[in-house]
């Protein structure tokens, strides 16, 4: 899959998460309490793409904001490099597990259901 069609696909790779449990999340342990611009929802997000997209520093996803459509699904234009390392030095390790672990879940019942049906 060639990267336009990654970024113009974005939406659907994060379409999975349970975004109703992580704001819920977020709100309970104040994760997003004085953030204006980099939210926990919006760092998960760039994440993800950088992981997809196989970047190897804070100043490729900083670069990569260059594209409309990611800016549209992030929610804001450019993100410095000391925004991104203050950001994953804040981010509590317990709303990543929680994510990572409901996203197993969903998984596991996809994966049952599709074995039952054979």
């Amino acid at each position: 899959m060639d990267k336009n069609t990654l970024k113009s696909s974005f939406g659907k790779w994060v379409s999975p998460i349970n975004t109703k449990k992580l704001f819920e999340q977020v709100e309970e342990n104040k994760q997003d309490y004085y953030t204006k611009k980099l939210t926990t929802a919006a760092y998960i997000k760039l994440m993800l793409l950088a992981q997809l997209q196989g970047f190897e520093s804070l100043e490729e996803m900083s670069d990569a904001l260059i594209d409309d459509g990611l800016q549209k699904a992030l929610g804001f234009e450019s993100i410095s490099t000391s925004q991104l390392s203050r950001k994953n030095n804040e981010m509590n390790p317990m709303i990543l597990s929680h994510l990572f672990l409901d996203e197993v879940k969903v998984l596991q019942n996809k994966t049952f259901h599709f074995l039952n049906q054979q």
